[in-house]
């Protein structure tokens, strides 16, 4: 179990730290952050909306317990990664920055799976607990 809870928060904390740090400048409306809106086509008045729902994203993740909302929070990080990458190929943006992306799939799906297993390991030790304490 304490493996586990090591990789979880390796993954968990790593995504975690780019999501915010990704953010702060996407709700504070930054000229480097609107030029890339720009760039992709999008609004600038998209920026702050999307920080929010990344912070929101993240509390969520984080906060122990709400395993519905960390659901929701998983996709809706899997669909904002999805959607920029494809922004990225549409508007024709080179290979090279794609590994950007890669690296955040690989850090929600590490931080995804290892929730679920960590949750189903502590699962599994409340049914033998409580078992045990039937039995004598």
């Amino acid at each position: 179990m304490r493996k586990m809870n090591v990789i979880y928060w390796l993954f968990t904390g790593i995504f975690a730290a780019l999501m915010i740090f990704g953010s702060i400048p996407d709700i504070m409306s930054v000229p480097d952050a609107v030029a890339l809106f720009q760039h992709l086509g999008y609004p600038a008045y998209l920026l702050p909306f999307l920080g929010t729902a990344k912070l929101l994203g993240v509390a969520a993740i984080l906060i122990p317990g709400f395993p519905r909302i960390k659901e929701w929070a998983y996709a809706g990080f899997v669909f904002d990664l999805t959607g920029a990458m494809y922004s990225s190929i549409a508007v024709g943006d080179p290979a090279s920055g794609w590994m950007l992306f890669f690296i955040g799939y690989i850090l929600i799906a590490g931080s995804y799976i290892s929730y679920h297993r960590k949750r189903k390991a502590a699962l599994s030790g409340i049914e033998k607990s409580s078992a045990t304490r039937v039995m004598s």
